[in-house]
Protein backbone atom coordinates (compact mmCIF):
# COMPACT_ATOMS: atom_id res chain seq x y z
CA UNK A 1 0.00 0.00 0.00
CA UNK A 2 1.19 3.20 -1.10
CA UNK A 3 0.96 6.23 1.18
CA UNK A 4 -1.30 8.98 0.01
CA UNK A 5 -0.15 12.64 0.50
CA UNK A 6 -2.55 15.11 2.27
CA UNK A 7 -3.55 17.89 0.83
CA UNK A 8 -4.07 21.25 2.29
CA UNK A 9 -7.55 22.73 1.40
CA UNK A 10 -7.28 25.83 3.44
CA UNK A 11 -8.19 28.66 1.25
CA UNK A 12 -6.43 31.60 3.77
CA UNK A 13 -3.29 31.29 5.48
CA UNK A 14 -2.14 31.83 9.08
CA UNK A 15 -0.77 35.31 8.27
CA UNK A 16 -4.33 36.23 6.95
CA UNK A 17 -6.18 34.92 9.83
CA UNK A 18 -3.61 37.28 12.13
CA UNK A 19 -4.11 39.86 9.76
CA UNK A 20 -8.12 40.08 9.52
CA UNK A 21 -8.21 39.49 13.31
CA UNK A 22 -5.91 42.73 13.70
CA UNK A 23 -8.03 44.67 11.42
CA UNK A 24 -11.47 43.45 13.78
CA UNK A 25 -9.65 44.40 16.34
CA UNK A 26 -8.55 48.10 15.26
CA UNK A 27 -12.72 48.17 14.38
CA UNK A 28 -13.77 47.67 17.94
CA UNK A 29 -10.86 50.18 19.19
CA UNK A 30 -12.55 52.76 16.32
CA UNK A 31 -9.20 53.66 15.02
CA UNK A 32 -9.85 50.96 11.63
CA UNK A 33 -10.35 53.47 8.80
CA UNK A 34 -10.77 53.03 5.19
CA UNK A 35 -9.74 54.30 1.59
CA UNK A 36 -6.22 54.99 0.85
CA UNK A 37 -3.53 55.77 3.25
CA UNK A 38 -6.45 55.70 6.25
CA UNK A 39 -8.02 59.22 4.74
CA UNK A 40 -11.78 57.90 4.55
CA UNK A 41 -13.59 57.47 7.81
CA UNK A 42 -13.64 55.01 10.42
CA UNK A 43 -14.68 51.60 9.90
CA UNK A 44 -18.22 50.24 11.21
CA UNK A 45 -19.31 46.98 9.19
CA UNK A 46 -17.91 43.71 10.21
CA UNK A 47 -17.48 42.50 6.39
CA UNK A 48 -15.43 45.74 5.38
CA UNK A 49 -13.20 45.26 8.41
CA UNK A 50 -12.79 41.71 6.89
CA UNK A 51 -12.03 43.05 2.98
CA UNK A 52 -9.59 45.07 4.70
CA UNK A 53 -7.79 42.54 6.90
CA UNK A 54 -7.41 40.20 3.82
CA UNK A 55 -6.34 43.18 1.38
CA UNK A 56 -3.29 44.14 4.09
CA UNK A 57 -3.06 40.17 3.72
CA UNK A 58 -2.75 40.17 0.23
CA UNK A 59 -0.08 43.11 -0.17
CA UNK A 60 2.19 41.19 2.25
CA UNK A 61 2.32 38.00 0.51
CA UNK A 62 -0.08 36.27 2.35
CA UNK A 63 -2.07 32.76 1.12
CA UNK A 64 -5.19 34.84 0.27
CA UNK A 65 -7.51 33.73 -2.54
CA UNK A 66 -7.70 36.62 -5.43
CA UNK A 67 -10.10 38.87 -5.49
CA UNK A 68 -13.19 38.19 -8.27
CA UNK A 69 -13.94 40.38 -10.76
Amino acid sequence: MAATKTRSTRKYGEAASKRVESAMHRMHKGTLKSGPGGKGGTVKSREQAIAIGLSEARDKGAKVPRKKD
